[in-house]
Parts: C-alpha cells; sequence; structure tokens
C-alpha cells in the first residue's frame, strides 16, 4: 500500500505544481500498485484543501505535522495491523482481492481516534449509538461516501471479556447487536446494518494501540489513561498510554467526486503558464495520460448511471 499526502498552498504557482503532481503520482500508480490509499487530515485534493478531520475527543491542531502525522500514524498503524501480524495468516494480496475488483485501486481510509469506549460498556453497548452513522472520519482527502461498495474494517481494543453483551439473561435487549455471540459478529452485523450493500471484511483485536513517549498528548479530558471515553470531564487530563482504535479501508462512492473535481481543477487551470514540461523532465503527453487515467479511474466509483458530461 502506497500513500500520498496533500498540503495546504497557498500561492497560485505552487498550487498548479501541486495539481501536476498529485495527476503525475495518481496516474503512474494506477498500473503499478495492487492498491493505494491516499492519507490527509485534509478533504480535498485539489487547490483548495477542504475543512480538516475533526475528531470529538482529539484537541489536535491540524496545521501541526507533528499532530497531523500522529493521527495520520495511528490510522496506518491500525489499518495494516491484519497483515502485519504473523499469527492472522492475512496477507496484502488478500486486501487487494477483497476490496479492488471493478478497477477500484483507489482506497480511502477513515478512522475513529479514540474508538469511543466507555469504561463499562460492552462493543454492542459502543456501537448503538452509531447505528446510522459510523464514529469514524476519514483520514483521506474525500467527503463522506453515499455509497461503499467494499471495505476492510479493523477494531482493535476490545477486551475478549467486553466484546459481547454481558447483560443477565432474561432482560430486555436494546438491540439485535446484543444477540450476537461473538465480538466478530457484532462487528459484522453492525456494519451489515450499516453498509447493507458493501462487501465487508472486519478484523477484531484485543490489542489496543499502543502510545509512546513521544506521541503528542492532545486528548480531551473525556479520556482516560487507558483510553476509553468517559461521560463527564476528568479534573485533569491524564497521559494517555493507549487507546481502542477503529479504521476502515474503504472503495467509495466520496472518490469519484474527489478524482472528477481533481481533473475538472487540472483543465480549468492553465498549466502551461506555471511551469516548463521541457525543464520540469515532463513529457506533455505523459501528463495527458495521466489525467486521463486519473479520470477513467474516477469512472469506476460512479453511482448508477451518471453521464460521463458530469465529467
Amino acid at each position: 500500500m502506497q500513500s500520498l499526502t496533500s498540503f495546504v498552498l497557498q500561492d497560485p504557482c505552487t498550487a498548479v505544481y501541486q495539481l501536476v503532481n498529485c495527476v503525475l503520482a495518481l496516474g503512474p500508480l494506477c498500473s503499478q500498485s495492487s492498491f493505494f490509499c491516499p492519507l490527509s487530515v485534509s478533504s480535498s485534493l485539489g487547490r483548495r484543501p477542504g475543512a480538516s478531520a475533526a475528531f470529538p475527543q482529539l484537541l489536535y491542531n491540524a496545521a501541526l505535522p507533528y499532530h497531523s502525522s500522529a493521527v495520520l500514524a495511528l490510522a496506518l498503524n491500525t489499518l495494516t495491523a491484519p497483515y502485519r501480524m504473523s499469527s492472522s495468516g492475512f496477507s496484502m494480496l488478500h486486501f487487494a482481492e477483497a476490496l479492488t475488483f471493478g478497477g477500484r485501486k483507489m482506497l480511502a481510509a477513515t478512522c475513529s481516534v479514540p474508538f469511543p469506549l466507555a469504561p463499562a460498556w460492552s462493543l454492542p453497548d459502543a456501537l448503538l449509538p452509531h447505528m446510522t452513522s459510523a464514529p469514524w472520519r476519514s483520514v483521506s482527502p474525500c467527503q463522506h461516501p453515499s455509497t461503499v461498495f467494499s471495505q476492510s474494517v479493523v477494531l482493535r481494543g476490545i477486551p475478549e471479556t467486553r466484546q459481547t453483551s454481558s447483560l443477565p439473561a432474561g432482560t430486555r435487549l436494546p438491540s439485535s447487536l446484543h444477540a450476537c455471540e461473538s465480538g466478530s459478529q457484532v462487528l459484522q452485523h453492525y456494519l451489515s446494518s450499516l453498509y447493507s450493500r458493501a462487501l465487508s471484511t472486519t478484523h477484531l483485536l484485543g490489542a489496543p494501540c499502543a502510545l509512546g513517549s513521544t506521541f503528542p498528548q492532545f486528548f480531551s479530558r473525556f479520556v482516560t489513561k487507558d483510553g476509553f471515553t468517559m461521560e463527564q470531564p476528568q479534573s485533569e487530563a491524564p497521559v494517555v498510554g493507549h487507546i481502542p482504535v477503529m479504521g476502515a479501508l474503504q472503495a467509495s462512492s466520496a472518490l469519484h467526486q474527489t478524482l472528477r473535481v481533481l481533473c475538472q481543477e487540472v483543465s480549468a487551470s492553465d498549466v502551461r503558464r506555471w511551469m516548463n514540461f521541457s525543464t520540469a523532465a515532463v513529457e506533455q503527453d505523459d501528463f495527458r495520460e495521466a489525467v486521463d487515467t486519473v479520470r477513467s479511474l474516477a469512472h469506476c466509483y460512479r453511482e448508477g448511471e451518471e453521464s460521463d458530461d458530469s465529467d
């Protein structure tokens, strides 16, 4: 898996170079990788970076690389955990086969940092408030998708004793999630309810995401030292040592808009005014081919039948 980062750029010349570099990077990635995922707390690949991802329990400054890179590192560490663990038997090849059918080689990443788990809650209790919208935020330059085609979801940091409901026998169950017999079943049932048309693979890991001594302590006072989320703020913010994290790699309709807007901005920009292709060692034909590749990739994420005129 490869990653790109979008930067907040202001002057027109640098902004055009950003657009050109994005296109020239995305084009070869489509042909030379099994899949790739842009990572960014910004919501756009274009000249206007858009709003930064907001996490309810993080007091981070998205403009600080120290903060934004820490958030992205948590996401990357979580999303790649299944095929990095020798005991899982899950390889990157399995990732590609499960997620990239239909030519959808570009994926979007989402993450919940930390996953909202109260000290006394079970996994069904934690998921119940999010039955209409998942608790994660995008850490790729795209908006919230209306359709998810396929996804790989990882949830880590839920102890085995709390993966299913612990309500006494005879108690009326708050939801069908509380009737599931295993944590994996809870997670799969939740995703099936939320994304009924998506092909979802799930990975439930008991170990939380450990935070090193240099990790920024930008958590709110609602987060305990063990990463659980309290209903009331603590008197002082503790040093958080590890947290539960939930993340997903998705092939979704949001990428159609991201790539379409990128191509539109490139087409609307007078690229030759700002850059000299000969001195940049870039052939104009290669650049046009890269734009066509990105435009074709965008078509793979369309919902239903849309007119090509919209691109």
